[in-house]
């Protein structure tokens, strides 16, 4: 009898989804092309599925993206009428019962949301999904594409796994099963991208998915900033961080002044400070695969360097973005009594993150890759700017890094102050070795997002 009965209920639960999928059916085939794109995440901080979202619909579809609404796109993404952005409301984990029964209720409960918001979007040729995260979101995708007809694409980033893997161990029974749905889910897509030639191989191997590496690269945007956008961004930082202030007031009245640069007022022309400190960019999700105790104990070597009376320049260290460890390492770094160096970690407006890579020194990352398999985005976008990086080494870097090339790879923090004190020499050195990265940087001729994704991807969604 209870049996009739759970199969009434879902009788009653999936014959309305098989009919309105069927309309959607209909309806996908009568309009222009489309397609939804999906991330369970933050949008503003997702910039590989924004450059998605556009490069498609630069090729002529419409694009409905759906996705967390807590920081803001870039302006491109919100400025282009074929690309609508559909809010998902975060939902949070219940603060009772053991820590397993609240990640499967949150589980569920996004599997459903997520469901209802597919079915009354306007039906894709294409669900392009990012992974991770994709749990539930790879099932939920699979299933909305079954019942109208889309084809699932998933881009993998990395394995939502092994993030997970982090924080509860890799033997932890929801690391295994999180292992077994990607897996067992990741097989039933049709198209499947990633961002390394590492993971293209061990997804073949390992998974049986075939998948195309389409390689992060910078969108246009990244670029070296001129000289005087440069000024009026430090002058505009410098209103909410200190570091970016001068460290005295000019003599001349009409004469702005930053701790980098100087501007007048009355020309508009704009020059660096002789004796400006170095600026060192770095951005962070802070999250368990980046150390930055590293950067902290490499910055205290090297001020103690330049208290030995080396020729060094005093150092800005700007660490942004958002994240779950920023409060710990915020408190760490305010224990820290640095004299020579300065550290910020502000979270920049979308517009301004381009013009402080494009107006940096140094670029460092200390992404490690819960997998070994996928590379940082962010030195990515610094290379755009031609701004050049050490790196903190893993298994597939070198498929980006070049080292002595484009910048430099270390181990360790004694590693890291090494190559500081090494790049800072006698700062600003025209000849100097940062200078020659920079120039590499520049006669590299890097592909842009917009010509990679017309060589990689155009072609496959455009092959129905």
């Amino acid at each position: 009898m209870a049996a009739s009965w759970l199969v009434f209920l879902a009788l009653c639960l999936l014959t309305p989804l098989l009919l309105l999928g069927g309309w959607k059916r209909w309806r996908r085939r009568q309009a222009a092309r489309h397609v939804v794109a999906v991330v369970l995440g933050d949008v503003g901080r997702s910039p590989r599925m924004q450059y998605h979202a556009l490069s498609l619909a630069m090729h002529g579809f419409s694009v409905t993206l759906l996705g967390f609404c807590n920081s803001k796109p870039h302006d491109e993404l919100l400025q282009n009428n074929r690309i609508q952005i559909v809010g998902l409301t975060e939902l949070q984990s219940l603060a009772v019962g053991p820590r397993v029964f609240q990640y499967g209720v949150k589980v569920v409960f996004q599997a459903m949301y997520l469901l209802w918001k597919l079915m009354w979007r306007e039906p894709g040729d294409y669900i392009f999904l990012q992974n991770p995260p994709g749990l539930p979101s790879i099932a939920v995708c699979w299933f909305v594409g079954c019942l109208c007809g889309s084809k699932l694409v998933i881009d993998w980033h990395n394995y939502g796994y092994s993030i997970m893997g982090l924080v509860h161990g890799p033997n932890h029974p929801l690391v295994l099963l999180a292992k077994w749905y990607e897996r067992f889910f990741g097989r039933l897509s049709h198209l499947n991208l990633c961002v390394t030639n590492a993971m293209r191989e061990d997804l073949a191997e390992n998974w049986r998915i075939r998948a195309v590496t389409v390689y992060d690269k910078p969108a246009s945007f990244f670029k070296e900033t001129p000289l005087d956008l440069q000024h009026r961004l430090f002058m505009k930082l410098g209103g909410m961080h200190s570091p970016f202030r001068a460290r005295s007031e000019p003599e001349d009245p009409a004469t702005e002044r930053s701790a980098f640069t100087e501007g007048d007022a009355g020309s508009g022309l704009v020059t660096r400070l002789r004796e400006r400190p170095a600026l060192l960019v770095s951005s962070t999700s802070w999250t368990e695969d980046e150390d930055f105790s590293i950067l902290l104990a490499a910055l205290e070597k090297f001020e103690q360097l330049i208290l030995d009376g080396h020729n060094l320049p005093s150092l800005v260290c700007v660490i942004t973005g958002k994240g779950p460890l920023r409060e710990n390492y915020s408190r760490l770094i305010q224990q820290k009594c640095f004299q020579r160096v300065q550290v910020c970690t502000p979270w920049l407006e979308a517009e301004d993150y381009p013009l402080l890579l494009g107006s940096a020194d140094l670029g460092v990352c200390l992404h490690t890759s819960s997998s070994g398999l996928d590379l940082p985005m962010k030195v990515v976008d610094m290379f755009g700017c031609c701004l050049p990086v050490c790196a903190v080494n893993f298994k597939c870097l070198h498929e980006l890094v070049k080292h002595e090339e484009n910048g430099l790879v270390f181990e360790d923090s004694e590693e890291l102050a090494a190559q500081l004190q090494m790049l800072f020499s006698n700062f600003p050195d025209p000849a100097g070795k940062l200078n020659q990265f920079r120039k590499n940087l520049r006669e590299s001729e890097q592909l842009r997002w917009d010509e990679s994704w017309v060589q990689t991807v155009l072609p496959l969604v455009m092959d129905t």
